[in-house]
């Protein structure tokens, strides 16, 4: 069996839970025909990456999926958002302060480094940064790398003047910091022949020089941090939550301490060099002790989710970037009696299956596409991941046609094709504008959302598309159910269900938590890859029909799963 590690946090009260949807948490879905129940809580976070301690005692988090930067009270947990998604910043992934208390940001996806003054403006520094990622401040001078193969350490200056390089060849440059002994200390992330085995973390003089391998064989190395005695610190990207300690200066022994949790990016210490964590993965803000206890300031769970799907034996799945993950309440019929309908919490990390976004169960198997151009299965049992296709151009919604083969909407091909068990792909419809998810009807019938076209198509012989309904407010996620065809209007945030016999259609739901917040909207979308490395993934609203006759949705705005169930008065209808 594959590695699993259960995200635990306390059970739910009857306050509310507020989210980054909605900060009173008392927004619901409204609908007279559904009930919704949350599946784990609401995350305050979009992901978790580079996080500092500001001039106000706050810890300042980036988060690389929202494009946002809060900061975190860590002695109440309570998260304010300072850089909005409406900010000139499309993809911050790490921060650091200067002397004067201005926040630089490294703006990854767009090649930018921004300075935030203290006043709130924003300049731009540089433009001429590749995959910038980690950022440090030596005094009033800023260092910044590359997270690219062949990347680059250089010295900016916000001022004026021309970068200056320190060195080149990082393997995927990360989160760095100035040493005891004066020089700037970074990992090697991972390397183009094994990503998992790279192991590395290197030193180098901040006026220049040679640079100095210092520790070897570090269990997947992402982020490097001195604690306040000038231990060595190294954060492990991996499902364990490994940090290892290296006393450089005394007797370079090493000490090896697992948190549990998975996915770490980051680390910051405070004045009583208590140590703070983030997590790409699953985002939060968690206290580490020595010994590998953890106190969650602000609770982790959900980046997304993307897809969503219910196995034979009532788990729910759901694709959630960096992983594969299952909220709690696993099991249909399952009873939650919580006053806000939260149940009892947490969420478990399956596998650190990374860039997945489209999901569905197919007997013991689970199918999954990527944004970034691949369709793979993978044997929850074995935890072992097949490739069924690459190189298409951002596949999202999938589903298994009668007769096995893999469909799947390839987006920005405007296509659907099919992957037969021989891994061949064949279009099935063409000339499409922008579709989105798939589904099949109890007669083998494909349905398709067009997201930009406003519609849900049906596609007959020959490849030949008809309009099943229009007008609709970016239809996303599809599932069929009996004589009837919901999508989720991403546009309106509402649920709508289309009679497949008479084509009447209607809103079953409204004010669902899909999307970035109510009133905002994000300045620019950050691109798909980022010169040749992945970029950010386009939010996708996954729905999923499960046995009894109910609805699964991403409610990708406040990171929870929903669980639909028609109300008594629907079903006396």
């Amino acid at each position: 069996m594959p590695e699993t590690t259960a995200e635990t946090r306390a059970g739910a009260t009857a306050a509310p839970c507020p989210s980054r949807f909605d900060e009173t948490g008392g927004r619901r879905p409204v609908s007279t025909h559904w009930e919704a129940r949350r599946l784990n809580p609401p995350n305050r976070l979009w992901g978790s990456n580079g996080i500092a301690f500001g001039p106000d005692g706050r810890l300042y988090v980036a988060q690389f999926l929202a494009g946002q930067i809060s900061a975190v009270d860590p002695a109440t947990g309570d998260v304010e958002v300072v850089v909005p998604m409406d900010s000139p910043v499309q993809s911050p992934d790490d921060l650091a302060f200067g002397a004067d208390g201005s926040m630089y940001i490294s703006d990854l996806v767009p090649g930018r480094v921004w300075r935030r003054s203290p006043r709130g403006e924003y300049t731009l520094v540089s433009g001429e940064v590749v995959n910038p990622n980690g950022i440090t401040c030596v005094g009033d001078r800023l260092f910044v790398n590359e997270m690219k193969p062949g990347g680059r350490l250089l010295e900016l200056f916000p001022d004026g003047g021309d970068p200056v390089v320190l060195t080149e060849g990082l393997a995927l440059g990360n989160a760095m910091q100035l040493g005891p002994d004066g020089h700037l200390y970074y990992p090697h992330m991972m390397s183009g022949q094994n990503p998992l085995l790279t192991g590395q973390v290197w030193r180098i003089p901040p006026d220049g020089g040679a640079p100095e391998l210092v520790a070897d064989d570090v269990h997947q190395p992402v982020a490097v941090r001195f604690d306040q005695g000038g231990v060595l610190h190294v954060l492990s990207r991996g499902v364990e939550g490994i940090v290892t300690r290296v006393d450089l200066h005394g007797s370079g022994s090493r000490t090896l301490v697992t948190s549990g949790v998975v996915g770490l990016d980051n680390a910051a210490f405070d004045a009583e060099n208590r140590m703070f964590v983030s997590s790409y993965s699953s985002g939060g803000v968690t206290e580490m002790h020595p010994d590998g206890r953890i106190r969650e300031i602000v609770p982790r769970g959900l980046d997304g989710p993307y897809g969503v799907t219910i196995d034979l034996g009532g788990t729910v799945y759901a694709a959630d970037h960096y992983r594969l993950a299952t909220p709690a309440v696993t099991h249909e019929g399952e009873p939650d009696d919580s006053p806000d309908g939260t149940g009892p919490g947490g969420v478990t990390t399956h596998n650190l299956l990374h860039f997945h976004h489209g999901l569905t169960a197919d007997g013991e198997l689970l199918h999954f596409t990527s944004q970034y151009g691949t369709v793979q299965t993978y044997d929850p049992e074995s935890g072992t991941t097949r490739e069924r296709a690459a190189g298409l151009q951002r596949p999202l919604g999938i589903a298994v046609a009668p007769d096995g083969r893999l469909v799947v909407a390839e987006t920005d091909a405007g296509r659907v094709v099919a992957v037969d068990d021989g891994d061949t792909v064949t279009v099935l419809a063409e000339g499409l504008d922008h579709p989105v998810d798939v589904a099949f009807d109890g007669s083998g019938r494909c349905y398709v959302s067009e997201e930009r076209l406003g519609a849900v198509l049906s596609i007959e012989e020959g490849g030949r598309t008809a309009v099943v309904a229009d007008g609709l407010a970016a239809p996303q996620g599809l599932a069929v159910l009996g004589d009837e065809l919901f999508t989720v209007e991403t546009g309106h945030r509402s649920l709508r269900a289309i009679s497949l016999s008479t084509g009447e259609s209607r809103t079953e739901a409204e004010d669902l938590p899909v999307g970035p917040p109510p009133g905002v909207v994000p300045r620019t979308g950050p691109a798909l890859f980022a010169d040749g490395m992945p970029g950010v993934a386009v939010r996708f609203a996954g729905l999923a029909a499960t046995p009894d006759g109910g609805l699964l949705l991403s409610a990708n705005g406040e990171g929870t799963v929903l669980r639909l169930t028609r109300t008594e008065a629907a079903t006396a209808t």
